[in-house]
C-alpha cells in the first residue's frame, strides 16, 4: 500500500477540490443533441383543435398567459425548483398579468369566464406547476373565499391589491390529524371582547411562509361550527414555517401554521362562513381549476417529448422514427385530448349551474390519475435525461405526485362520486362492535 506524504495528499486534496467545486456544465454543452425546457417547446397537444371552442376573450387569456409564462418563467423554473425556493421577483409580473382573482367581478378582478380561468391556470401549469399551485391557493381559495364570503368592507380593502398580486393570501384548512377528513378540524375560535382568539396547528398550507393575508377556518368554541377569519402575517401568536424535502412541487412554499392564542379583530372574521357547508361554494370552483393543472402539466410533457424524439437521434435515426416511441407519444397524446375534453365540459356544467360536486370529483380524481400515466410514459421516452429536471419531465413527474393527492386524493374523489351515483356514504368505516364476535 502506498503511504503518501502530506504534501501529497494536500496537492491531491486541491485536486479533487478543483472538480467537486467546478459548477455544473450548461446543459446545452453536457447535451447538446437536444433542446433543454429552458427554451420551452411550442405547442402541438392541441391536435383535436380545441381552441376552436374557446371565445376570441379566452384565446386571448390563452396566448398571454403562454407567452408570459414561456418568457419570464421557463429559463428559471428549474434553479427554483432545484433550489426549494420561489423566485419572489415574477410576482409584480404576474400581478400585471391580470389573471389574479380569475371569475371575480369587480374589485380590480378581471372578471374571467370559468373556462377562461381554467385555461390560464393550464397555460400556467404547463411551463411550471408550482407557479400554478401559487396561483391556484392565491386566486382560487384565498380571494375566491373573500368574494364570496366577506363583507362589503373586506372585499373593497383586500381585494383590489390582491389582484395586483402587490399583497398575497394563502388558505389554511388542513391540520396536521385532519386531512381527508378536514371537517373534523379542531383550530378554535373564541370569542373575546372586540374580537376572536385562534388557537391550533394548520399544516401543508401553501404561499404561507410569505402570505400577507392568512384566510384561517376554525371551529366556533360557541356554536361548533366552522368560521373563517382573516389574519395579518404579523399577527402576534403566529408562527409559519416552511416544510422542507418535498418531491414535488419544490418552488410552492407549503407552511407548518400555529395560532398560539392569536387575536383577529371583529372586522376580519368572514360573515358568509358559519359552517363547513359555506367552504363548498369556494371548493366547487377551486376543485375544477385544479383539474385543469395535470391537464396543462400533461401538455407541457407531450409538448417536451415531441420536440425531444425529434432532436435526439439514437442507431442512426431520431428516437421519434421508432414505432414504440411513437405508440407511447399518441397514447400521451390521447390522454390529453381526453383529458381537456372532460375538463372543458366540467367548465361549461360550472358556467350553467349544471354542475354537481361528484362531477368535480371524478374529473380531479380521473384526470390526475390519467396525467401521471402521461408523465410515466414522457420519463421512459426521454430515457436519463427522464430523471433530470432540465427536460421538464422529470420535474413534471415530482409535481403531479402532490396534485394527485391535494384537493382530495383520488380515493376521497372516487368517493364523493361514489355516494353520488349510489346514494350510499362510505367515507367512514362501520362504527366497531362493543366486543369482538370471537
Amino acid at each position: 500500500m502506498t503511504v503518501l506524504s502530506s504534501a501529497d495528499r494536500d496537492d491531491a486534496e486541491k485536486v479533487k477540490r478543483s472538480f467537486v467545486d467546478l459548477p455544473a456544465m450548461e446543459i446545452s454543452v453536457a447535451f447538446p443533441q437536444a433542446t433543454p425546457a429552458s427554451k420551452f417547446p411550442p405547442c402541438t397537444s392541441d391536435y383535436y383543435h380545441f381552441d376552436d371552442l374557446l371565445t376570441p376573450e379566452e384565446q386571448a387569456v390563452r396566448k398571454k398567459v403562454r407567452e408570459f409564462m414561456e418568457k419570464e418563467v421557463a429559463p428559471i423554473m428549474t434553479e427554483y425548483w432545484e433550489k426549494a425556493e420561489f423566485p419572489f421577483h415574477i410576482i409584480p409580473k404576474f400581478g400585471a398579468l391580470g389573471v389574479a382573482g380569475g371569475s371575480i367581478k369587480g374589485y380590480g378582478c378581471p372578471g374571467l369566464s370559468i373556462t377562461a380561468n381554467a385555461i390560464a391556470t393550464a397555460e400556467i401549469s404547463r411551463v411550471d406547476a408550482s407557479c400554478g399551485t401559487f396561483n391556484l391557493v392565491h386566486t382560487s381559495l384565498g380571494m375566491l373565499t373573500i368574494a364570496l364570503c366577506g363583507s362589503e368592507a373586506q372585499k373593497q380593502k383586500y381585494l383590489p391589491d390582491l389582484a395586483q398580486m402587490k399583497t398575497v393570501t394563502c388558505w389554511a384548512l388542513t391540520e396536521p390529524d385532519n386531512g381527508s377528513d378536514a371537517s373534523a378540524l379542531t383550530t378554535t375560535a373564541t370569542k373575546v371582547e372586540g374580537g376572536w382568539v385562534l388557537e391550533g396547528q394548520k399544516r401543508w398550507i401553501g404561499n404561507s411562509t410569505f402570505a400577507d393575508l392568512l384566510v384561517i377556518l376554525a371551529r366556533n368554541t360557541t356554536t361548533n361550527q366552522v368560521n373563517g377569519f382573516l389574519v395579518q402575517k404579523d399577527a402576534p401568536g403566529l408562527t409559519v414555517t416552511k416544510i422542507p424535502n418535498k418531491i414535488g412541487l419544490r418552488i410552492v412554499q407549503n407552511g407548518d401554521i400555529l395560532l398560539q392564542n392569536v387575536f383577529v379583530p371583529d372586522e376580519e372574521r368572514l360573515p358568509g362562513v358559519n359552517s363547513f357547508q359555506d367552504t363548498s361554494k369556494v371548493l366547487a370552483v377551486s376543485r375544477v381549476m385544479v383539474a385543469w393543472q395535470p391537464i396543462g402539466i400533461s401538455m407541457g410533457v407531450y409538448d417536451m417529448c415531441h420536440r425531444y424524439l425529434k432532436e435526439r437521434k439514437q442507431f442512426g435515426a431520431p428516437l421519434a422514427a421508432f414505432q414504440l416511441n411513437q405508440q407511447k407519444l399518441v397514447k400521451m397524446l390521447g390522454n390529453v385530448q381526453a383529458m381537456f375534453m372532460m375538463g372543458w365540459r366540467l367548465c361549461k356544467l360550472y358556467e350553467t349551474g349544471q354542475m354537481t360536486p361528484g362531477q368535480a370529483s371524478l374529473g380531479k380524481a380521473w384526470i390526475s390519475s390519467k396525467a401521471r400515466e402521461t408523465a410515466s410514459l414522457g420519463r421512459e421516452l426521454l430515457g436519463g435525461n427522464g430523471v433530470v429536471g432540465d427536460f421538464l419531465v422529470a420535474k413534471a413527474f415530482g409535481d403531479l405526485e402532490p396534485i394527485y393527492t391535494y384537493e382530495g386524493t383520488y380515493d376521497i374523489n372516487t368517493l364523493v362520486t361514489g355516494r353520488e351515483v349510489t346514494g350510499i356514504a362510505s367515507f367512514k368505516p362501520p362504527a366497531s362492535r362493543g366486543r369482538s364476535r370471537l
